[in-house]
């Protein structure tokens, strides 16, 4: 089985992801204008009627602004925690509310569409119920972890299960201290529930990585304080440091923030 992965979008502007066979797939997110996602699908070789369900993983503007064009103009089912379902409701982002197309999740408990089977798990995050994604699919495990604080036992659990993972590494401690944003911005994004840095997310994936881990995807840079070559490099330097050599050991890759990253394929 073909499996196919791609990245639409990854940042404060928006966040969006595809991963799918040659049939069928699912987006992460839907912080992306539809009319923008359909037509990077669409160049690609994706249409849009194949997509079998949204997952949300927050409900912060950025993961969602897009999701009532996909769940009550396109008809896809939208997956995510009671709590979250709620914040969708009331956020101001939502010009086309979600009606049929809402559908509840569990964290912890397997969801299977088509071939994937989905889990859901808990992340430090200010948005009102946060998640992240374990997606298996033909023994392939995917991990997505966007937005959060700390990485918990909870979460590290799950990260350590990865074949391919998509982890945030939001911001530079250097850059984010010596910035312009106001001092209880840099407080919120340094926070327990806030975004991981470049080296907390280096040393964390330094110090656990396992044979298993084929891909790292470094997702949900921040345009003021990061760069996609300090993640990069700062992710690469500490795991040198334990013998794992880059494109040897283990692909790396920094996403973009406004654009698609290639399509990735996977037998």
């Amino acid at each position: 089985m073909k499996i196919r992965f791609i990245s639409l979008a990854s940042g404060s502007s928006g966040n969006c992801y595809y991963l799918g066979t040659e049939q069928y797939g699912i987006l992460i997110d839907a912080g992306l204008a539809v009319r923008t996602a359909r037509k990077a699908l669409k160049e690609v070789g994706i249409g849009v009627e194949t997509i079998r369900a949204v997952l949300i993983t927050h409900d912060h503007a950025d993961h969602i602004k897009a999701v009532g064009g996909w769940g009550e103009k396109l008809h896809i089912p939208v997956y995510a925690t009671a709590l979250t379902h709620e914040g969708i409701s009331r956020s101001y982002c939502m010009t086309e509310k979600l009606v049929t197309s809402a559908r509840p999740l569990e964290k912890g408990e397997p969801l299977q569409i088509e071939d994937f089977r989905i889990e859901s798990f808990e992340v430090p995050h200010d948005g009102t119920d946060n998640v992240g994604y374990r997606i298996e699919i033909d023994g392939k495990v995917f991990c997505f972890l966007t937005d959060l604080g700390e990485i918990t036992p909870v979460a590290a659990q799950y990260i350590v299960q990865a074949n391919y993972l998509i982890l945030e590494a939001n911001y530079d401690e250097e850059m984010l201290r010596m910035g312009t944003y106001p001092p209880h911005l840099k407080e919120r994004i340094a926070s327990r529930t806030g975004h991981l840095s470049n080296t907390v997310t280096a040393q964390f994936l330094a110090e656990h990585f396992h044979e298993g881990l084929r891909y790292i995807w470094l997702c949900h840079l921040s345009k003021d304080n990061n760069h996609p070559e300090l993640a990069y490099k700062t992710v690469e330097w500490e795991l040198r440091q334990r013998g794992i050599i880059v494109g040897k050991d283990v692909q790396l890759c920094a996403l973009k923030r406004t654009t698609p990253s290639e399509l990735y394929e996977f037998e």
